[in-house]
């Protein structure tokens, strides 16, 4: 942990974000979150959702997945999640299919995520939806939900890696 916290400090950077397969299932990212927020940047945490937020620190902005359908992980949703978010967070799905989307557009609903203090996000999984398809559909039920593209897939392509 000191070695990331010294990169971190050497970078200089506005913002970090901490991600990639699950931060939250590693033992010590609740202390690095800690010790990150400490420091003179914004902090951010990426997660599939499949873990309790709880004990992540109030300052770190909390990007918290919910599994669609059609990424064969739904059942991984930790619901309790929903009532832990704040304005300081998003709420993301990638959208597969219209069915995924049709799905969201319900979820929304029924959790009555309209009211919800965080920023909701839809993307569409690339290769799989055109982003004007999601676009289209978002703008025709008027969602209460900003379109988010996986620009890192489209800037570096769908392949590459540790970007």
């Amino acid at each position: 942990m000191e070695a990331i916290i010294a990169e971190v400090k050497r970078q200089g950077r506005p913002l970090v974000l901490v991600t990639g397969g699950e931060p939250l299932a590693q033992k010590q990212c609740i202390e690095l979150l800690k010790e990150l927020g400490k420091l003179d940047c914004i902090v951010q945490l990426e997660t599939s959702g499949a873990y309790l937020i709880d004990q992540v620190p109030e300052s770190v902005h909390r990007i918290v997945d919910i599994k669609t359908p059609g990424s064969l992980e739904v059942e991984r949703n930790r619901l309790e999640n929903l009532a832990l978010l704040t304005a300081n967070d998003e709420l993301k799905f990638v959208i597969t299919s219209r069915d995924d989307y049709e799905w969201v557009r319900q979820f929304i609903v029924e959790y009555n995520l309209a009211a919800c203090e965080a920023t909701l996000l839809m993307s569409p999984a690339y290769g799989s939806v055109a982003g004007s398809d999601l676009c289209a559909w978002m703008l025709e039920d008027r969602l209460p939900a900003r379109m988010q593209l996986q620009l890192h897939k489209v800037i570096w392509g769908a392949q590459a890696t540790g970007v």
